[in-house]
C-alpha cells in the first residue's frame, strides 16, 4: 500500500483513483473529516485496510460490528470502509443503519471483539468520521488512535486473505429489548421526544412508548437534509425547539437526541433547560440512595456539584473529575470501577448493574423514567430547585484551525497559569488534567480546552455565586484566550 496523498483536487482523475486522507482528521478518540474535501472514497478504503492491519497487529480476533448513521453519503463511506477491512483479511458484519450504542451493543449481542461505526456524530452535515474500538465496551484512545494514524498515513496497511461480509438482520430488535428489559412505567409520564430528524428518530419514540411513556415526536422522521435544525442536545437552538414543545405539549419533561444517538439533552416541565451536567447530579442523586458509596466520573466541563453537593457528600459518593472526551470517560469509569460518568456535552456511561459502560442516550432516556418512576409526586422542575444553586452557561466554542489549536491552547495556558486572581476572586487551583480549569475560592470556576473533534477551543465556567459573576467570569477568561490572533468567533452566545 502506498502513502494516500493529503490532498487531491476534487472533480479530478486523481480523486477517484487515489487515496487522499488529511492528516488532521485523526483525532484524540475518533477520526472525523469534512466529506469530501478532507477524505475521499479511495482514502476510507485506506482507512479500513489500516484499521484491519491494526487489528492484526494488536493479535485482535479479525471479526469486526460495522454500521453507519443516517445521512445520505454514510452508507458509501461505510462501504468503503468495508471494501478496506475485506482487504485485511477481517470479517465484516454489517448491522446496518444504526445509533452509536447499537454498534457498541452488537459486540456484545454478536460478541465480536471489535466495532467501527461510520458517523459524524453531532457535526453538521458535510462531516464523516468512524467512531471505532477493540475492546469492549472502549474506544480507541490517542494511544490507539496515533497507531492507527501512522499505519494508515505511512501506507503500512497490510493486505491478508480471508476477508468475508455477512449482513447482519435483528440487532436493532435485541438492542430495543435490551434497553427496555421488562420495566414499565407505574406513573404517567408524557415526554416530548426531540430527534432533529437525526437517527434516533428510528429509535426513541418507539422504546419511550414501550415502557408506557406518552409520547409526543418532535423532528422523530430521519431526514439527512436536518431541515429544522442539527441534531445537537448541546446547542442552544436545540434546547429552546424542545423548550416550546414542552410549554406547547404540557408535557412532564422532553429528552432530545443528537445525530448517532450517544447523546441525551433534558429540559423540564417548565421549559428549563437543565444542562447535561446538572442532568447527571439529579441522576447521581437517586442513584446515590440506591448505591451508597458509589464513584462517579464527571468530565472537566461539568459542575462542580459532584463533588460540593451536600446529599451526595451524605451518600459517600466518591467524584472524580476526569478528561472530556467519550473514550477518556469509558476507560475511567471501567478503570475505576465507577458505577457511572457524566459529560456536560450529554454523553453518560452508565455501568454496573444499570449499563455496559459504553455512552447510549437511549439507555440514559430510560433511567431517567425510572428515575421519575421512583420519584412519583415529584416533578423534573422539583428535581432541578432541589439542587444547590449555580449560574452556568452553555458550552461556547471559538473558532481555532486544528493545526493551530493545541499550540494556541498551551499558550493560554501558560498566560492562565500566571494569574492570581478571576473575576475578583482567588484562584485557589488549576487543573490542568484537559486545558485548564480555574477553581476560585468561592467554588466558581472557569475552563478553557481544545475541542477534539471539530477546529475549537472549548469555554465553559461556573459561579456559585450570581448571573454577573458567571459573566465576569467568562469575560476576564475570553480576554485572556484574544491574546491569540488565531482564535476566531464563538459558535453560540449566552
Amino acid at each position: 500500500m502506498t502513502s494516500p496523498l493529503s490532498t487531491v483536487t476534487p472533480n479530478s482523475w486523481a480523486f477517484l483513483r487515489d487515496a487522499m486522507i488529511a492528516p488532521t482528521g485523526f483525532r484524540e478518540y475518533d477520526a472525523r473529516w469534512k466529506y469530501p474535501e478532507g477524505i475521499n472514497l479511495p482514502g476510507v478504503t485506506a482507512l479500513g485496510l489500516g484499521l484491519g492491519t491494526q487489528m492484526y497487529l494488536r493479535g485482535i480476533e479479525p471479526v469486526i460490528a460495522v454500521g453507519n448513521d443516517y445521512r445520505d453519503y454514510s452508507l458509501s463511506i461505510k462501504n468503503a470502509l468495508i471494501l478496506g477491512l475485506m482487504q485485511a483479511g477481517i470479517a465484516v458484519r454489517d448491522i446496518g443503519p444504526c445509533l452509536s450504542p447499537m454498534a457498541y451493543f452488537a459486540q456484545f449481542h454478536l460478541d465480536v471483539p471489535a466495532v467501527a461505526m461510520v458517523t459524524a456524530s453531532h457535526n453538521p452535515n458535510g462531516w464523516t468520521g468512524v467512531k471505532m474500538g477493540f475492546e469492549r465496551p472502549l474506544t480507541h484512545g490517542p494511544d490507539e488512535m496515533a497507531e492507527l494514524r501512522d499505519i494508515v498515513l505511512e501506507g503500512r496497511g497490510q493486505p491478508r486473505p480471508g476477508g468475508a461480509y455477512a449482513f447482519v438482520d435483528g440487532v436493532r430488535e435485541a438492542y430495543l429489548d435490551d434497553l427496555a428489559g421488562d420495566f414499565r412505567m407505574t406513573r404517567p409520564l408524557k415526554v416530548v421526544c426531540a430527534c432533529g430528524n437525526g437517527t434516533a428518530g428510528a429509535f426513541a419514540p418507539e422504546l419511550l412508548r414501550r415502557i408506557g411513556v406518552e409520547v409526543v415526536e418532535s423532528h422523530c422522521t430521519p431526514d439527512y437534509t436536518f431541515p429544522h435544525y442539527n441534531p445537537n442536545p448541546e446547542a442552544m437552538e436545540m434546547l429552546h425547539d424542545m423548550s416550546a414543545s414542552v410549554r406547547a405539549s404540557g408535557a412532564d419533561l422532553a429528552l432530545g437526541f443528537d445525530g448517532d444517538g450517544d447523546r441525551c439533552g433534558v429540559v423540564d416541565d417548565e421549559g428549563e433547560e437543565i444542562f447535561a451536567d446538572k442532568v447527571g447530579v439529579i441522576m447521581a442523586r437517586d442513584l446515590s440512595s440506591l448505591y451508597p458509596g458509589a464513584t462517579f466520573v464527571a468530565d472537566v466541563k461539568s459542575t462542580g456539584l459532584f463533588a460540593s453537593d451536600p446529599v451526595l457528600r451524605e451518600g459517600g459518593i466518591t467524584a472524580d473529575y476526569w478528561k472530556t472526551g467519550h473514550s477518556h470517560m469509558k476507560r475511567r469509569v471501567r478503570d475505576l470501577g465507577a458505577l457511572a460518568g457524566f459529560e456536560k456535552s450529554g454523553h453518560y456511561f452508565l455501568s454496573g448493574e444499570i449499563g455496559r459502560g459504553y455512552d447510549c442516550g437511549m439507555r440514559v432516556a430510560v433511567e431517567l423514567c425510572k428515575l421519575m418512576d421512583r420519584n412519583p409526586d415529584k416533578s423534573m422542575s422539583d428535581l432541578r430547585r432541589a439542587l444547590p444553586r449555580t449560574w452556568s452557561m452553555p458550552t461556547l466554542s471559538p473558532y481555532a484551525a486544528d493545526t493551530e489549536k493545541y499550540d494556541i491552547l498551551e499558550r493560554t495556558v501558560a498566560r492562565l497559569e500566571k494569574l492570581d486572581t478571576l473575576a475578583g476572586q482567588k484562584i485557589k487551583e488549576v487543573v490542568t488534567v484537559n486545558g485548564a480549569r480555574l477553581i476560585l475560592e468561592n467554588g466558581s470556576w472557569g475552563l478553557v480546552r481544545a475541542s477534539s473533534n471539530t477546529p475549537n477551543l472549548v469555554v465553559v465556567c461556573e459561579s456559585s455565586q450570581s448571573e454577573a459573576e458567571l459573566r465576569q467570569i467568562f469575560a476576564e477568561l475570553d480576554a485572556v484566550i484574544r491574546e491569540e490572533p488565531g482564535v476566531g468567533d464563538y459558535d453560540q452566545t449566552f
